[in-house]
């Protein structure tokens, strides 16, 4: 998996944010990307002309990941068009605010369903055929609320640690030709809306003091995919935030 070029990667969520970057990345890397979203169709085909425009095949592909039916169209309408995925980054995750007060059990079926479960079926229907080729590269987008759970959002940190948690036992199930590992971003992207003095006090709270780029998560991700002796992993790309309390 050192060379990136000629393979066929599903990025989920990978109309917006990280996951939009990732599929850039993966395209300017030499992949044929598959841009699965659930609401953004038209920043989804942004995506698909943003990579075909740099020589790529490039398909978009909605889903509500945590509606099994949707994710078995994916996988349909994917083996439609490709015979195989070589790469599965999964950055889709409807980050909804919820504290125990407040959660529906709606909404925690959602968030679970769309970061665990959907993610689940689509490993699978896709790690089979990997290991019978004797290669595969799955990745989970992570972030710091897998490991010190966000206030309110706790529907988003239970799932994501769930991921963790699924990402390190595909680890084992799929050693030794499928490498499944996560990268765990930190302060990327500011949510919409979020003010400047915000911005600047989570920029203060990381050893770097300031904030990284999406470019930054996509070079982990690039390098997770070519390093083929890494697995079970979490690479953060956090400008040392979880350790800035040291200070």
């Amino acid at each position: 998996m050192r060379e990136i070029k000629g393979r066929v990667a599903l990025v989920t969520g990978g109309a917006v944010r990280v996951g939009r970057a990732i599929v850039e990345g993966l395209a300017e890397a030499g992949a044929d990307v598959i841009v699965h979203y659930h609401h953004s169709a038209d920043a989804a085909q942004e995506a698909v002309a943003t990579a075909r425009g740099l020589g790529v095949h490039a398909m978009a592909v909605q889903a509500d990941l945590a509606n099994p039916s949707d994710v078995a169209e994916l996988l349909t309408a994917i083996r439609d068009r490709h015979e195989h995925v070589d790469i599965l980054v999964h950055s889709a995750s409807p980050f909804v605010a919820g504290s125990i007060d407040t959660l529906t059990l709606d909404s925690w079926r959602q968030v679970m369903g769309a970061v665990v479960e959907g993610f689940l079926l689509l490993v699978q229907a896709l790690a089979p055929e990997m290991v019978a080729r004797g290669t595969g590269n799955i990745i989970t987008v992570l972030d710091e609320g897998a490991f010190d759970p966000w206030p309110k959002f706790l529907a988003h940190s239970a799932a994501k640690s769930a991921l963790w948690a699924v990402t390190r036992s595909l680890a084992v199930d799929l050693a030794p030709h499928v490498r499944v590992n996560s990268v765990v971003g930190g302060p990327i992207l500011a949510p919409p809306g979020q003010s400047e003095a915000r911005q600047a006090r989570i920029a203060a709270g990381t050893l770097m003091g300031r904030w990284g780029r999406p470019q930054d998560l996509v070079d982990a991700v690039l390098f997770l995919v070519r390093s083929d002796y890494i697995t079970g992993e979490a690479l953060f790309v956090d400008g040392g935030q979880r350790w800035a309390h040291r200070r």
